[in-house]
């Protein structure tokens, strides 16, 4: 599945761009991750890959892991840029690249349609949070899928509990709330607080 290196306008009348995940972008990906102290604790967004024929997670530090796959076309996301500047990304792939979901078990024991998108992961520059820049990643990534092809996408946002203040740490894969605006469909719960969303994006391009 290959995306395009192409941009695309922001959906949401600012001057933000959707840049795809390249061997180009990954700098400015990587400062984004490497400002944030490589992100949820040093994950560099590699905790949902697994190996490749070419590389063995075990083998590498964070952010080199993440570059191979980059390279080797298997490690996907939608990066939002402000200037030359990524602010923010949406990481989706197929399930052979993105195995390691949450409650995969459950997930699978459940699954009667599987998709061939998945959506595993967000993250925003704490300088542009609560100002939409996520629901544009979520956007960019559908738009880049749309272009490879399009196709049943399945993601697993959280579903909050209202009035409780949740960290951005936990809320890594979106919420409900903003995959439904996007026009997800709710299929289920997994786990304690996690569901199952799915849409169909239409070929283009």
């Amino acid at each position: 599945m290959a995306d395009e290196d192409v941009a695309t306008e922001a959906g949401t009348g600012t001057s933000h761009v959707i840049k795809p995940l390249t061997p180009e972008t990954f700098p400015a990906w990587l400062a984004l991750a490497e400002k944030h102290n490589g992100v949820w604790g040093g994950c560099y967004c590699h905790y949902f890959h697994g190996d490749t024929e070419h590389t063995v997670k075990s083998d590498y530090h964070g952010p080199t892991f993440k570059q191979r796959l980059v390279a080797e076309g298997v490690a996907h996301a939608a990066l939002v840029f402000d200037g030359d500047d990524a602010i923010a990304w949406c990481e989706y792939g197929s399930p052979l690249e993105l195995p390691n979901i949450y409650h995969r078990k459950q997930y699978d024991a459940g699954e009667t349609n599987p998709a061939p998108w998945r959506i595993t992961c967000f993250f925003v520059d704490r300088d542009h949070r609560r100002s939409g820049v996520a629901r544009e990643a979520l956007d960019g990534a559908l738009d880049l899928i749309a272009q490879a092809g399009g196709g049943e996408v399945v993601s697993f946002p959280n579903e909050l509990a209202p009035g409780k203040r949740t960290s951005s740490s936990f809320l890594h894969n979106g919420t409900r709330a903003m995959f439904e605006k996007a026009g997800f469909t709710f299929e289920r719960h997994i786990g304690k607080s996690k569901t199952v969303m799915r849409k169909t994006i239409p070929a283009r391009g």
